[in-house]
């Protein structure tokens, strides 16, 4: 089982750090390269530059009244919440379909409703 993590490309867990201006703000965030990869995938499906998602990201969950303090952990979550969504069916796998075109709200009730439902043996 393990080797289908351990033999996997090392460069993918390999650390690269990037400087870049949030809303004016500079800072650096360090991720590993599989992560910034799916970060500029996501940002394709809307056409967005790197830089352009991690601002409406950081934007956004300010907003939302979300403290960013370690906005590497929130990054890497937005990796790992893409990729489930699109297993679960949430998210089109045809990157074509830009993310702002879905309906959000409907998928986090599904999600939602779905946590919500106990567990069957």
């Amino acid at each position: 089982m393990c080797r289908l993590f351990v033999g996997a490309d090392p460069g993918l867990w390999e650390a690269q750090t990037r400087s870049m201006r949030l809303d004016g703000m500079c800072t650096s965030v360090r991720l590993e390269s599989f992560f910034w990869g799916v970060l500029e995938e996501i940002g394709r499906r809307d056409g967005l530059s790197l830089g352009q998602l991690l601002t409406r990201l950081a934007r956004e969950s300010v907003e939302a009244g979300h403290d960013l303090d370690n906005f590497a952990s929130f990054l890497r979550v937005c990796c790992a919440r893409y990729q489930a969504l699109q297993l679960n069916g949430e998210i089109p796998a045809d990157a074509a379909v830009p993310i702002a075109d879905l309906d959000a709200a409907a998928i986090l009730a599904r999600e939602e409703r779905r946590h919500s439902q106990p567990l069957t043996a």
